[in-house]
């Protein structure tokens, strides 16, 4: 892949042979995000763990507590009495069945995170083949399937992120933009680490975190030393 000059020359700026304390990581993260709009600061975390067992699947949901930095739309799935809570919870969109040919055959995907109330799994199961692959479908584990919309909804307009093994078994991400101060991407940044440690599958043998990256949209990766990491 032919790499751009400003990318070649923030790269310069880190060893790619060392692994960065995470305050080290954060700031030289920043110092690579040289693009002309904000940047998204991503985590990318290589784990042991082999998502084709049921047991050694990771997956979950974390508040940070300087959120993302991008604007979330959430799209309710809900009947009765909590169509009107979700609405006044803040929720961007919401329904019921007749969103389904509007997602199906009209490809409409204007929003960000989906949540459902159980009792509309059953309708929103027919949507599995759009929003599966796009990371979408409403999951008990992430908080996305639930009665308490008012809660899921104020939590992911808060920060709150998903994270999952992808078909690599790597977690990918976002804690941040390159314009929030060092303090908060760090902050963010431990609360993620704290969420997977805690996450890590009880039939795990050997090394769960093999290697943390740090990375901006457009800048190069920054390993993160992964012993310091998990520790702090």
């Amino acid at each position: 892949m032919k790499r751009g000059k400003k990318y070649l020359d923030t790269a310069k700026a880190v060893d790619k042979t060392a692994a960065y304390d995470r305050d080290e990581a954060v700031d030289l993260v920043k110092k690579t995000a040289v693009a002309k709009f904000d940047e998204t600061i991503e985590v990318h975390i290589r784990t042991g763990c082999d998502g084709r067992h049921a047991e050694q699947q990771v997956r979950g949901a974390v508040v940070l507590p300087h959120g993302t930095g991008k604007t979330v739309r959430v799209l309710v799935f809900a009947k009765g009495t909590k169509l009107d809570e979700a609405q006044a919870a803040g929720a961007d969109f919401v329904g019921g069945d007749e969103l389904i040919p509007k997602i199906q055959n009209e490809g409409w995907l204007d929003f960000d995170v989906v949540v459902a109330t159980p009792d509309m799994m059953g309708v929103v199961g027919r949507l599995g083949r759009v929003l599966g692959p796009k990371g979408l479908m409403p999951n008990p584990k992430a908080g996305t399937v639930t009665m308490d919309v008012t809660k899921a909804i104020a939590d992911i307009k808060a920060g709150k992120i998903e994270y999952r093994l992808d078909k690599s078994n790597i977690i990918h991400v976002p804690i941040g933009k390159a314009s929030f101060s060092n303090e908060k991407l760090a902050d963010n940044f431990q609360t993620l680490m704290d969420a997977i440690s805690k996450a890590r599958p009880s039939s795990l043998k050997g090394q769960y975190v093999k290697s943390i990256t740090l990375s901006s949209t457009m800048g190069p990766g920054i390993k993160v030393n992964v012993l310091k990491a998990m520790a702090q």
